[in-house]
């Protein structure tokens, strides 16, 4: 457990305190980060795009009332559902989080299932700005005229790391590439090495990544689409609708909303929106888990191996 001593640091404070827990939605992230939480005098910071929606709380498996008086969550219910919500936005909201919870010497558990968030903790947000807007017409030009091998040739000699991590024929962001160099005079791969070194986690932090066997975590997820129903999700939905938040809106074509308010406007059945949400859900997993194979640094482990991931996580830095 921490002392009473490491109360009241901030910039100082190791990463290798904080930790982070992701998975497939429904895979049963929710009850484990409630239970590490507290081994671990954490609170919980939200890495998921849709729980910042304020009003979104059923068909977004929102942690209840009760879950977050035991345990102190973070990015949860922070804006209107009309209102824009990104990556860069939630960066800057994580890291004020992160700061606020390490001035309370408790350790920052980063939980969810949105990929992308996940990304840009550990790798921040490079979105450079071309100066020179002719450049991508000349490139353009040249690649109409010279082809995608020597526009590629001369990217291998200007910034090798970006070339070689390009899939074959991959021209936009060839061009992106060469755009960015010849505009800043710095190779992208140099600009994302900056922007990695500015990230708000390093590798240092233990990441936990939730799996089950496929047919476990389908069952589980047709299960929870039912669990939702019951508990007043084509209500909830209503409710939106009704406050005025167009269908057009990003928060209302989330999973569990669209199918709904499509039925609600008249097409089809309500089972058949059932089965649409369920299946959405199942697609949506599925993505999940490609984009954290995608990631090098996840440890993996069962649900129930809560004896695994706490020595895990003690083997990184924290104790318990």
């Amino acid at each position: 457990m921490m002392s009473k001593s490491c109360q009241g640091y901030s910039k100082k404070q190791p990463e290798t305190t904080d930790f982070c827990l992701l998975g497939a939605t429904a895979v049963g992230k929710t009850d484990l980060a409630l239970e590490l939480a507290a081994r671990f005098e954490a609170e919980i910071v939200s890495v998921d795009a849709m729980q910042v929606y304020r009003g979104l709380d059923i068909g977004t498996a929102k942690p209840g009332q009760s879950e977050r008086k035991r345990i102190r969550h973070h990015l949860i219910d922070i804006v209107d559902p009309d209102e824009d919500y990104h990556l860069a936005r939630f960066l800057r909201d994580a890291a004020a989080a992160r700061q606020d919870i390490h001035r309370r010497g408790k350790v920052a558990l980063f939980t969810g299932g949105t990929g992308l968030y996940f990304k840009g903790l550990f790798e921040g947000i490079f979105a450079y700005s071309v100066k020179d807007l002719s450049l991508r017409d000349k490139l353009q030009q040249r690649l109409a005229a010279e082809g995608h091998d020597a526009l590629y040739a001369e990217l291998s000699r200007v910034d090798p790391a970006s070339a070689a991590r390009l899939a074959p024929g991959d021209s936009q962001r060839l061009l992106r590439a060469l755009e960015i160099f010849q505009d800043s005079g710095i190779p992208w791969s140099e600009h994302l090495r900056r922007s990695r070194q500015r990230a708000l986690l390093s590798g240092g932090v233990p990441v936990i990544g939730l799996w089950r066997p496929r047919e476990e975590l389908y069952e589980r997820i047709n299960r929870r689409v039912d669990e939702m129903l019951a508990a007043g999700l084509l209500d909830e939905v209503s409710a939106l609708l009704a406050r005025g938040y167009a269908p057009e809106l990003p928060a209302m074509k989330a999973i569990g909303y669209r199918q709904l308010v499509d039925y609600l406007q008249g097409d089809g059945s309500l089972a058949t929106a059932r089965e649409l949400l369920a299946r959405d859900t199942r697609r949506y997993a599925k993505r999940q888990l490609t984009w954290f194979n995608g990631m090098s640094n996840i440890s993996w482990f069962a649900p129930d191996d809560v004896g695994g991931i706490t020595a895990r996580i003690r083997e990184r830095g924290l104790p318990a």
